[in-house]
């Protein structure tokens, strides 16, 4: 059981403590004109570039069709968006960080946490219909990429705990 529940809960935990390092290691703070600083749109260039990496890489490993570009193309966007909303909690975040107390700090990491589990929904949802539309092959690829893709996540906190 304890293992069942390290399993559900690490894709979670490990976004967050991915998302969280690089926006906590910088200091955005907003000019007065509220347009991004500069290590801000640096940090979205390079965070944009990294999902649309992700999203060509996934096209090509799940051997996506013409026929399913439609289901394709709304999976991808979900991605987009999740990243676009989990960027800017994250920068928000970090903005704020030094001002927070202990409350306003539980609280904000709770509203990072729900907004993980709200998006991770909105992927599923769009990746059902996705899975859906695929072959019996593509199904069995993409079985055996997410459970590998997972099985990666695992390693990589596996040697992070070991190395501290």
């Amino acid at each position: 059981m304890k293992n069942f529940v390290l399993k559900a809960a690490m894709p979670a935990a490990l976004m967050l403590a991915l998302l969280t390092t690089p926006v906590s290691a910088q200091t955005t703070a907003a000019s007065s004109s509220g347009t991004p600083s500069q290590p801000a749109a640096s940090h979205t260039k390079k965070h944009v570039d990294v999902v649309e990496k992700r999203i060509k890489e996934l096209h090509a490993k799940l051997k996506i069709t013409d026929k399913q570009s439609a289901q394709w193309d709304a999976y991808a966007q979900t991605i987009r968006d999740n990243a676009n909303n989990a960027d800017k909690a994250f920068l928000e975040r970090a903005e704020k960080l030094p001002s927070f107390t202990a409350e306003d700090a539980m609280a904000s990491y709770a509203r990072l946490a729900q907004l993980h589990a709200d998006n991770m929904q909105k992927l599923a949802t769009t990746f059902s219909a996705l899975y859906g539309s695929f072959s019996d092959d593509q199904k069995k690829n993409a079985d055996k990429l997410f459970r590998y893709e997972q099985d990666k996540r695992e390693d990589r906190h596996e040697a992070a705990k070991k190395s501290n």
